[in-house]
């Protein structure tokens, strides 16, 4: 049975362990993050710290741009986006990783201390009843201190996430 993370589009380029699980995994995956891998490719402030990482995950960012815009994944996508809250079908990416894209809706209820990628993640995460994944620690200790009702992990905690019967 696969896992199902709920992720931001980033988090693919940047951490490629995230595209090799051993075991099946899906990752639901806001379009507002999608829009902003264009943004983060044709951009001037550097991803990574080091000039050869930051290259490398662009490289990783167009990759995933060309998969988003491959005629028969972007008709899939399209789909969803004429419904809020619709899912894509299924976006095999290879035979543990598939994707789904979800037309997110930022409602603002929690936009006073979250972004609204952050926030479209939240609400994802609690209507797909589904994990969330980042890397972004403070994010993590915000939901926490906010007491929001999502389970989150640490992309460097990706393998515990995956492995055992530890799904929400």
């Amino acid at each position: 049975m696969s896992k199902t993370f709920i992720i931001e589009a980033v988090m693919l380029a940047v951490h490629g362990q995230l595209m090799l699980p051993e075991q099946p995994v899906t990752y639901v995956i806001p379009y507002t993050s999608i829009q902003e891998l264009y943004e983060l490719q044709t951009g001037s402030e550097p991803i990574m710290l080091e000039e050869e990482d930051d290259g490398f995950v662009k490289q990783m960012i167009g990759e995933l741009i060309a998969f988003f815009e491959e005629a028969f994944n972007k008709k899939k996508i399209e789909k969803a986006l004429t419904v809020p809250w619709r899912k894509s079908p299924p976006l095999p990416i290879n035979e543990h990783v598939t994707l789904m894209v979800v037309f997110a809706i930022d409602n603002e209820e929690y936009g006073d201390n979250f972004d609204p990628i952050e926030t479209e993640l939240i609400l994802t995460a609690i209507k797909e009843q589904a994990a969330l994944l980042t890397d972004q620690l403070d994010f993590i200790e915000r939901m926490v201190q906010a007491g929001i009702p999502v389970e989150a992990y640490d992309v460097e905690d990706f393998e515990f996430a995956v492995e055992g019967d530890n799904q929400v």
